[in-house]
């Protein structure tokens, strides 16, 4: 069994991105600006905005965060977002979710010029991965992508189970690990809260790639032998033994279903890093696509 360490490879992929920005001060040119738009004060996205802040600071990058208070109108954020679209300054950005009630999550996110949407989740972005064209693709399915790459972890004529139907995640992944090219080529089955007869289905899955949120969902018995394992899940589960009070738990059985399969994604470490990494990724995609 190997583990898919998305740490390690998720610092190789900023030291190759610091190298990349440091040629590119050595011909005088612009630096990649990431914005990140948060509104609001929850806790888990401050949290997540300030280590986005923080990777731009170790590769180099120019970063700005802007905050917004929770009482903020869905009009005030719409003109945020069409100042930072409008600004030569700002290669890509994006908007923290999720968003307070009052905010229509799809028209904000509607707002954003496809250009500068380093998430990958603009309409026009989603519908050229689909088609195999060039764009930003979604960062958690990007650095999943890299995973299997980096760890040459053959997909072509396997069958890949998909767990979870997000447009964040779910779905584009099944797009992708359908696709033409490496990694890519593999038959997919998405599945979601109405499939029936789960285990039947994923205990006959090459790749099992689980998204859903629900602690230890993906049993051993779920799985067979030889299986590669992505977990995104990402829960905290309250346990009195942990000095913060809980403890990160995916949607695998870890213990179990590590003994079981050829491949597996740990939590924390495995998926969780690469998503900040390919979004700096993109961002450096957008800076030299303006530069063209």
């Amino acid at each position: 069994m190997v583990i898919l360490d998305g740490k390690k490879v998720s610092n190789d992929i900023k030291n190759e991105i610091a190298d990349e920005v440091k040629k590119m001060k050595a011909k005088g040119e612009k630096v990649p600006h990431l914005a990140a738009i948060i509104v609001g004060n929850d806790g888990a996205s401050l949290t997540y905005v300030a280590s986005k802040v923080r990777a731009c600071e170790r590769v180099g990058f120019e970063s700005t965060m802007v905050r917004l208070s929770n009482t903020t109108s869905e009009i005030e954020l719409l003109d945020k977002i069409q100042d930072l679209n409008e600004n030569p300054d700002i290669d890509g950005f994006i908007i923290q979710l999720p968003l307070p009630p009052q905010i229509n999550t799809q028209k904000v996110l509607m707002a954003v010029n496809p250009d500068k949407d380093v998430d990958g989740f603009h309409p026009m972005n989603f519908g050229k991965m689909a088609l195999d064209m060039s764009t930003f693709i979604p960062a958690t399915p990007f650095g999943i992508l890299e995973l299997l790459d980096r760890y040459n972890v053959e997909t072509k004529g396997k069958h890949t189970v998909v767990i979870g139907r997000s447009h964040i995640v779910g779905r584009p992944m099944s797009i992708l690990m359908g696709r033409k090219g490496f990694p890519g080529n593999s038959t997919v089955t998405l599945t979601h809260s109405h499939t029936k007869n789960i285990t039947q289905i994923t205990s006959q899955a090459d790749i099992i790639i689980t998204a859903l949120g629900h602690p230890n969902y993906l049993k051993a018995e779920m799985v067979k032998d030889d299986a590669v394992i992505i977990d995104v899940g990402i829960t905290r589960v309250p346990d009195d033994n942990s000095p913060k009070g809980y403890i990160i738990t995916g949607d695998v059985d870890f213990e179990n279903v590590s003994k079981k399969a050829s491949y597996i994604t740990p939590v924390p470490g495995g998926v969780g890093p690469m998503t900040i990494a390919m979004l700096l990724k993109n961002t450096l995609l957008a800076r030299e696509r303006h530069m063209q």
